[in-house]
């Protein structure tokens, strides 16, 4: 029976696979039901919608990333931190994209706040400890860092660093240089 073993966690899973494979903005019940050999009908009983669906694979992959992100870090600091850090990030986007966008999704409030996203936070705050910067220095270099991290990502997952020299990986090494060396000079306002 194609129904069997349907539940909202292996729909979530198989909604994320979907999302890696053709692209986060294909995931839909439709293509779900598709997917499953299931009339679309039948899946209103685990999610409410697409939009739910694919709010419930940001979740997982908020909560993937920030389980990566916390094994990395364990252990370190300062630049081996940020390097650690942004390197899950980088690796997670590429081993799965459509989750890596799902997890940049817009979420309410309500949501985001009981999300993995507080732990990002925590996590990028933390690493900033190790270089004493005070508020509100602290919030602008955490903002830098997202933008950082996920333009970088973006631009070269669509493939906008794959036609010159020096490879990306080059790049990347010497754009977290540059982030260390920032945030240990972080310049004073004027």
């Amino acid at each position: 029976m194609a129904r069997a073993g349907l539940s909202t966690e292996r729909l979530v899973r198989a909604g994320a696979e979907l999302a890696d494979e053709a692209g986060f903005d294909q995931v839909t019940v439709s293509a779900l039901a598709r997917r499953f050999d299931v009339k679309v009908a039948s899946l209103y009983s685990h999610v409410k919608s697409s939009q739910d669906l694919k709010t419930r694979i940001a979740l997982l992959a908020l909560e993937e990333l920030a389980d990566r992100a916390a094994d990395a870090l364990a252990g370190r600091a300062g630049k081996d931190a940020l390097v650690a850090f942004a390197d899950v990030y980088r690796d997670y986007a590429r081993a799965h994209p459509g989750r890596y966008t799902a997890a940049r999704l817009r979420l309410d409030p309500e949501t985001a706040a009981a999300s993995a996203g507080v732990r990002h936070s925590q996590m990028t705050r933390a690493i900033l400890r190790g270089y004493d910067l005070a508020e509100p220095d602290e919030t602008h270099a955490v903002r830098l860092l997202g933008s950082v991290f996920h333009g970088y990502v973006d631009l070269e997952l669509s493939g906008g660093f794959s036609h010159s020299a020096p490879d990306s990986q080059q790049s990347w090494t010497r754009v977290l240089d540059a982030l260390d060396e920032l945030l240990r000079n972080w310049p004073t306002p004027a």
